[in-house]
């Protein structure tokens, strides 16, 4: 095992593993936690062929989202220069599949990180949502789009309009999961879905996620510019300092 602090990389056989670990944040991804994670992904690449599993290094948690308290210091600058647009954008464009695992929740950056990711097996604690307008900004690191790409533009907006939280069952129906197994499982299970992929050929592999990505609709230039309006907006500040202020008093 390798890593810094946030980050822990995994070797095994025909998979890496990436474990994000900030526990006492709930694994919310801050600035320096998104930077260890691209450097994670670019050093994997490097290594060759390998299936590319994301996953929390502690059970119950996937990633509950980005970090509010670094969120609220953003402004227009941070958004046209978006260090989580890039990151999940790095992880969808991985040479080979990638999988996430969630044990639990993947909420805002938490969910866009899984949608990044080509394959996602769950547990019964995964859930899924995009709490961001309650912030008073969008899921502009790719939320939108890969939310509908994927799973339709109901579910899309029951998400992003509704603040539905999506409970793993119904993520399984709708598409958002692609396998659901009991958590003491779901090691095997990523395990198992990576022997499947890894009895193909690399390259074809390669080619063949290059060829299904030219068909995605992408918002991001869209998102970039919102994004950047809407934090700077006083609606936005007041309420992730109200959000901040309620985790304070838990």
């Amino acid at each position: 095992m390798s890593g810094t602090g946030t980050v822990q990389v995994t070797r095994r056989e025909n998979a890496t593993w990436i474990g994000v670990h900030r526990p006492e944040k709930r694994n919310a991804l801050d600035l320096a936690a998104s930077r260890a994670l691209r450097q994670a992904f670019e050093e994997v690449q490097a290594a060759g062929p390998t299936v590319l599993v994301l996953h929390s290094t502690t059970p119950g948690i996937f990633v509950s989202g980005t970090d509010v308290g670094d969120l609220a210091k953003r402004g227009v600058e941070e958004a046209l220069d978006p260090v989580n647009v890039r990151l999940f954008e790095q992880l969808a464009s991985f040479r080979w599949p990638t999988v996430a695992a969630i044990d639990g929740p993947a909420f805002g950056g938490g969910l866009e990180l899984a949608l990044a990711c080509d394959l996602r097996v769950g547990s019964p604690a995964a859930r899924f949502a995009l709490p961001e307008p309650s912030l008073g900004i969008m899921a502009g690191a790719g939320g939108n789009h890969r939310v509908s790409n994927l799973a339709g533009l109901a579910v899309a907006r029951r998400l992003i309009y509704l603040g539905d939280v999506i409970e793993a069952e119904a993520a399984l129906a709708g598409g958002l999961l692609d396998r659901l197994t009991p958590a003491a499982e779901l090691d095997a299970t990523v395990d198992a879905v990576v022997a499947s992929i890894a009895r193909r050929s690399w390259r074809a592999l390669e080619l063949s996620k290059l060829a299904l990505r030219l068909g995605q609709r992408d918002t991001t230039v869209f998102d970039l510019v919102a994004q950047g309006l809407l934090y700077e907006s006083d609606d936005a500040a007041t309420r992730m300092n109200a959000f901040i202020e309620r985790r304070r008093a838990k």
